[in-house]
């Protein structure tokens, strides 16, 4: 796929990925038309060579997998390749109502580690997962999507805070919650109520009660290019959907006769240790499930590797002392190996050099990461997936910078780099 019609498509992507439930919606539709199968992880699964499937958790994590035609599962081992579907958001509390001067507020939790001041004056919209009881008394869920902007965060004008710009500390208590309607009178609102009212609107006609709900906030901005010539790229959740993204469209286009699989994990941002989440056992009963015999399943993993794509640090233009500097990646120069003493980042020498050796065949430039040696280092799913499974692992990810900000900036070049590279891995005879 040629680099337009790529982003194009991530791009719609992106949009139409609000929260990790619509996110995984989306990447069902798309394997569902590339003839991947779902199945259902409370049934008896009938899987065959040659066949393509997907399970979801959560609604909000997706491994989807094939099978060769005729390959041994013990001999030959997997593909895999892993990512998350989270973001840094803001997450409306159970009871968020409040009113301030008139003003209907939504109290919030931040979700994972959130750069606050790019939240404020920005058109945020609302979305996420409903859950209700349904007029025949049976409980349902549904998405929801307001779609166009229902709330603000307004500033305080500087004239209000003169030493502002001296530096700002940013209460999520106090000064987070959204203003979301101004209410006349004594008037009241409760967001249960106006659930129920938009789900009405959207044509969902049997809601009787609102039991639950996880919604996010979100910046109603769509994905756009940046630059004279359009070198880089714009967007919300590029952490980490940018990568959900690619590995999908790298299975879908990589046609291998291999056992490949791509694993979509929720929660990474807030540690993973949940049913859905990389510390959890999601991957590990799949492969249960795939290869019951102990014997056959650890030579299986032994045969395997796992690629972990998640975003790095490009270096900062106006910040180039925060990087290393013969470790600064740029963007539009290729993807990033993130390499860490300490195992931050699952990467060795050997996984390093495969994945190389690869990009090379591709004619698809690398670069190599290490933090600072006096700053602290992040983490991924990576050296997670590798603890739980005892597989070989490498950290690697498109370069960006405004990291975990409400919106990000990547080069328009490395996404498409990246997917040639990972389908030339899912075809990989040994790894």
């Amino acid at each position: 796929m040629q680099k337009q019609e790529f982003n194009k498509q991530l791009f719609d992507f992106l949009a139409a990925s609000p929260t990790p439930f619509h996110a995984v919606y989306e990447m069902r539709g798309r394997l569902q038309e590339a003839g991947f199968i779902e199945l259902e992880e409370q049934n008896v699964w009938n899987v065959w060579p040659g066949g393509r499937y997907f399970i979801v958790r959560n609604e909000s994590s997706i491994i989807a997998w094939t099978l060769a035609s005729s390959a041994n599962l013990a001999n030959t081992g997997f593909r895999m390749v892993g990512a998350h579907t989270d973001s840094p958001c803001l997450k409306v509390k159970p009871n968020p109502e409040s009113v301030s001067q008139g003003c209907l507020r939504l109290g919030v939790e931040v979700y994972g580690g959130a750069l606050l001041n790019p939240w404020f004056d920005r058109d945020l919209s609302l979305a996420g997962r409903v859950s209700y009881v349904s007029t025949d008394g049976a409980m349902r869920s549904e998405l929801v999507n307001f779609e166009r902007p229902v709330a603000i965060i307004p500033s305080l004008a500087i004239h209000l805070d003169r030493e502002v710009n001296q530096g700002r500390n940013v209460n999520p208590q106090t000064e987070m919650p959204p203003v979301m309607a101004q209410l006349q009178g004594d008037g009241k609102a409760e967001l249960r109520e106006i659930l129920k009212n938009e789900l009405l609107a959207k044509h969902i006609d049997d809601v009787a009660e609102i039991l639950d709900y996880e919604l996010f906030f979100y910046d109603v901005q769509k994905p756009s290019y940046i630059g004279l010539n359009n070198e880089f790229f714009a967007s919300a959740r590029l952490d980490n959907l940018l990568s959900c993204f690619i590995g999908m469209q790298a299975l879908i286009d990589s046609n291998a006769d291999q056992n490949t699989l791509l694993v979509c994990n929720d929660h990474e941002e807030v540690g993973s240790m949940s049913a859905a989440g990389a510390q959890g056992p999601m991957l590990k009963q799949l492969l249960e499930r795939l290869l019951p015999d102990p014997e056959s399943r650890h030579r299986m993993i032994a045969n395997s590797m796992m690629v972990s794509v998640d975003n790095a640090h490009a270096v900062h233009p106006n910040f180039a002392d925060k990087h290393d500097s013969n470790h600064g990646p740029r963007m539009n120069a290729g993807a990033v190996i993130k390499i860490n003493a300490n195992q931050r980042y699952a990467s060795n020498s050997e996984t390093a050099a495969l994945f190389r050796h690869i990009a090379q065949q591709e004619d698809v430039t690398l670069q190599s990461f290490v933090v600072r040696s006096d700053m602290a280092c992040g983490s991924t799913i990576g050296p997670i997936t590798a603890a739980n499974l005892g597989v070989k692992t490498v950290d690697i990810g498109v370069p960006q910078l405004a990291m975990h900000s409400i919106r990000e900036l990547a080069g328009s070049d490395d996404p498409v780099g990246l997917a040639k590279v990972l389908s030339r891995f899912y075809c990989q005879e040994k790894v």
